[in-house]
């Protein structure tokens, strides 16, 4: 991930301190200000992608839906699943992409 760290416009957000409230996005990557990957609850991989591709993932076997609460699907993001470690990064470099895109529709 320390590549991705370097390139322009990416900025790492610092997870939650000792006892703090752990938030939506910490511990992330963002471009510009928008998140595109993170490590979620459970130490898991996730990442922003086009729902077609959350879905191909998904279907694979290599991911899960990403639902943070346990009520609600999100459905353009995608948490790995355990053993996918050697995708992450060209995963997190297609999220980031995909984020930074002028227009994700």
């Amino acid at each position: 991930m320390v590549a991705l760290r370097l390139q322009p416009g990416v900025t790492v957000a610092e997870p939650a301190a000792a006892g703090g409230v752990r938030r939506f996005g910490s511990n992330s990557l963002r471009v510009n200000d928008k998140i595109f990957a993170m490590v979620a609850a459970r130490g898991r991989f996730v990442v922003k992608l086009p729902e077609r591709r959350v879905d191909e993932i998904i279907a694979s076997g290599r991911g899960e839906p990403f639902d943070p609460t346990g009520q609600r699907r999100m459905k353009q993001w995608v948490a790995m699943a355990p053993g996918t470690a050697r995708e992450w990064i060209a995963l997190a470099d297609e999220a980031m992409t995909f984020v930074s895109a002028p227009s994700r529709r």
